[in-house]
């Protein structure tokens, strides 16, 4: 419902209760039909009365500072609480911080919230109606699987002292919480703690410091839930194994936690699977603590988003619709675990732009004043390796559930929806983009049909017709083509062909293995253990001091130079631990390359020197690790891959694809502008290539310049300022020579610009106001060697004619 009815509505529900006495929620029934929105939401049967529609929103202190304003659906500001609660929100998380600050003061960003700030974040949800989720992570700043990092003033302790630490802060925080009013429903002891919590790893360490902070809990609010926070759900048997190991150890707790992004973590399907088991065995409480998706790939803030491609998104459409979907469908799992499905939340869906784009540097002023940014400069202090090298703005500001602009989008209604359930209208939303991955050598086929997404939920596949540039797509590379479905919609389509890997079976996915030699009982073959990609991978562990080696050789290789290439991640256990890749041939070999062991999850990616495989054909990939007692890891997707040709020179295309793509075809005949858009796109194509060769550059030159010449400016003086051609007049010899332009223009011309490059030069104002010939001639000097285009335009009070592009070859001599 609109945010001006609801005062009205409140009261009239008021009034009705006063009358009859008090009800209870489920007085208030979901409507027998769904209502009107801008979404289709299929209502959630039978969901209880208390299930939690939280949301995360822990940057908002930060946000608000830097001037970010949250709006109402009908564009008029609000305070974000108050647009949260009338939105069906009825919770909200917080994460907590030990110390997000270094000495001088400054954050450390990602909304600096420390003990202070989340009390008084807490307290804004209380006083709207929402209940508080506290999220202890018990680090200074991002604690996740791969960063558990103790903070500052823990450093060096054992697991029996940070325990007690854990404990005393834990109190503390509770206390000072309760007594601030704060409507405390839950408290997370520790974020994503698959691999440790607060600095300490295993089991038994880790069980001391749950138990430490629900002990804490417990004394100083016994009503309010404990949680444990873990991720990865769709590992076979993780969660199975990480409630074992709780319930072994004592650890007393209510609720088990689990962050499910479709982009990463499987099926719901899946998700409801394993969150039943530990429902069912242990008696436990279940959740989605953090969930989201995107609706758009656009940056806001001119820092980069996590998921940015569209082949990162693609179990739902990318729009609001596909938000609302989404986030159902995880709603829906939850319920399906039954009575012990307790809610979910969304993670950070108001953690918007600081500004747009375009304003950067006024933007990474305010992430670093106001920690309104993931992270800080300052944060490298005490993460040095992520945030010290990639600190910036916010990086999920495309899964917000506001536009960029503040406004609340109809996907943040998502937990009133799933109760009353919604629909929309029947209109195209997207034409959804074919994601194709190919093998170099491989013919690249595009499909028949693309599917296009409604806003009422529905699809329909339509048929497609493809651009003529695809023919064009040679060899290695990432390439666009653009199509025309049978209703007339723009459709699109993103192809990747990448190098063909010559090992066999390179992610052990398949049950023969006898192509890989091994040695070292440490080393197993298709293990299910943290795969880089598909379902295996190849683990290591000993509890002694061990080494291994891996390796295949191929033979009948073509000619030519070679790399070799893998994944790994894990845990040295200290700076002795070494793991190398190596390529070699029966007549040379790469110097090995290390791997980095900074991790779980934290994968490295080294790639080998390349090596010259002769007439024989034969190479070797060589992975050999020696590693002290404890270190662990995993290795995964490894590959043999021919290195490309050097590819054509393509500094002349891209400068006149560029040239050609900032025409203004209003101001051409429509005729003569047929030729430009496949032109555009044939470059785009041949430019899209890793090595792109000379002919396939040659052509696409060939046919931006045919359509450049074909275009016809307009005739009418007073629409258009008049015609002009660019011609050069002297040598190039040390970048010396002038442009002459020959004119013809309209009476009310009044200017000519000249640009290189799409750079302003010159600029000469014309009195002249006939329509005889005249020119104009600019000296150019000094220029290095290179090809410089040269366009020109000539402006009245009508508009602008562009000139056909000029390119100079500069051949600088000494």
């Amino acid at each position: 419902m609109h945010r001006r009815t609801r005062p009205l509505l409140a009261a009239a529900l008021a009034a009705a209760l006063t009358l009859i006495g008090a009800a209870p929620a489920s007085a208030l029934a979901a409507p027998s039909d769904p209502v009107p929105a801008t979404i289709t939401v299929p209502r959630v049967e039978n969901l209880p009365d208390d299930f939690i529609g939280g949301v995360d929103v822990s940057s908002v202190l930060s946000l608000e500072a830097s001037g970010v304003v949250f709006r109402h659906a009908d564009g008029t500001p609000g305070d974000l609480f108050a647009i949260l609660a009338e939105s069906g929100v009825t919770d909200v998380r917080v994460r907590v911080w030990n110390d997000p600050f270094d000495a001088a003061g400054n954050g450390y960003g990602g909304g600096d919230v420390d003990v202070d700030r989340a009390i008084e974040i807490a307290k804004r949800a209380t006083d709207a109606g929402l209940g508080v989720l506290i999220d202890f992570q018990y680090s200074d700043f991002w604690a996740d699987p791969a960063k558990q990092q103790a903070p500052k003033a823990w450093a060096g302790l054992t697991a029996d002292e940070t325990a007690t630490k854990v404990s005393e802060f834990t109190r503390d925080a509770v206390r000072r919480l309760v007594a601030a009013g704060v409507e405390l429903k839950m408290v997370q002891i520790g974020n994503e703690t698959s691999n440790g919590v607060a600095g300490v790893t295993g089991w038994d360490d880790m069980a001391k410091v749950f138990s430490a902070g629900s002990a804490a809990v417990r004394a100083e609010s016994p009503g309010t839930l404990v949680a444990l926070h873990f991720t990865n759900p769709e590992r076979a048997g993780f969660y199975a194994n990480v409630a074992a190991q709780l319930a072994s150890r004592g650890v007393d707790y209510d609720v088990f936690a689990s962050s499910y992004y479709p982009f990463w973590h499987g099926t719901t399907a899946n998700l409801t699977s394993v969150l039943a088991q530990i429902a069912d065995t242990y008696g436990k409480k279940v959740m989605v603590a953090e969930t989201s998706w995107a609706y758009t790939l656009e940056d806001g803030d001119g820092h980069g988003n996590v998921i940015d491609l569209p082949s990162e998104a693609t179990q739902y459409p990318v729009s609001v619709q596909g938000q609302a979907s989404a986030v159902r469908d995880v709603v829906q799992a939850v319920a399906d675990v039954g009575d012990a499905g307790i809610g979910v939340f969304y993670w950070e869906p108001a953690w918007l732009p600081v500004g747009p784009p375009s304003q950067l540097e006024q933007n990474k002023m305010l992430w670093e004043r106001d920690g309104s940014g993931w992270a800080s400069s300052f944060a490298g202090e005490y993460e040095p390796d992520d945030a010290g090298q990639w600190f910036g703005g916010s990086a999920w500001d495309n899964q917000a559930l506001f536009a960029f602009d503040g406004t609340a989008s109809d996907a943040l209604n998502i937990f009133r929806y799933v109760r009353t359930g919604a629909i929309a209208p029947r209109e195209v939303e997207a034409v959804q983009t074919a994601v194709l991955q190919f093998t170099d050598g491989d013919a690249v086929t595009l499909p028949d049909e693309v599917t296009v997404t409604y806003t009422d939920g529905t699809s329909e596949q339509q048929q497609v017709t493809w651009s003529e540039a695809a023919q064009y797509i040679e060899g290695t590379g990432s390439y666009t083509v653009t199509g025309v479905t049978s209703a007339g919609l723009t459709a699109s389509a993103a192809v990747t062909v990448s190098p063909r890997n010559f090992l066999h079976n390179p992610g052990f996915e398949g049950a023969d293995t006898s192509m890989w030699m091994k040695t070292g009982a440490a080393l197993t073959l298709r293990a299910w253990d943290d795969p880089h990609g598909g379902v295996n991978s190849a683990h290591f562990y000993a509890a002694s001091d061990y080494s291994f080696e891996l390796s295949q050789t191929v033979s009948g290789l073509p000619e030519g130079a070679y790399v070799a290439r893998a994944a790994l991640q894990g845990d040295g256990e200290g700076a002795s631990g070494r793991v190398d890749l190596a390529l070699s041939t029966p007549a040379s070999a790469s110097d090995p390359v290390a791997f980095a062991l900074d991790g779980w999850r934290i994968w490295s990616t080294p790639t080998t020197g390349a090596v010259q495989v002769g007439a024989d054909g034969v190479a070797t990939v060589r992975v050999t690790g020696s590693l002290p007692a404890g270190a662990w890891g995993t290795l995964d997707d490894l590959e043999l891959v021919r290195m490309p040709e050097p590819g054509a020179d393509t500094m002349e295309l891209r400068a006149r694809r560029d040239a050609a793509a900032g025409i203004d075809a209003s101001q051409y005949v429509e005729s003569s502008t047929v030729g430009l858009s496949p032109a555009i796109e044939r470059a785009d194509i041949v430019l899209g290539a890793a090595s792109p060769d000379a002919d396939a550059v040659d052509g696409a030159l060939r046919s931006l310049n045919a359509a450049l010449d074909a275009l016809v400016p307009l005739d009418d003086a007073t629409a258009a300022p008049g015609r002009a051609m660019l011609s050069q007049r002297g040598g190039t010899r040390d970048g010396d020579y002038v442009i002459t332009m020959n004119l013809r223009h309209g009476e009310n011309a009044t200017r000519l610009r000249l640009f290189e490059n799409g750079v302003l030069i010159a600029t000469v104002p014309l009195t002249y106001g006939g329509t005889a010939a005249q020119s104009a001639q600019f000296a150019v000097t000094g220029r290095p060697g290179g090809r410089y285009v040269y366009t020109g335009e000539l402006v009245n009070s009508q508009g602008v004619t562009a000139v056909k592009p000029l390119t100079v070859k500069v051949k600088t001599v000494h």
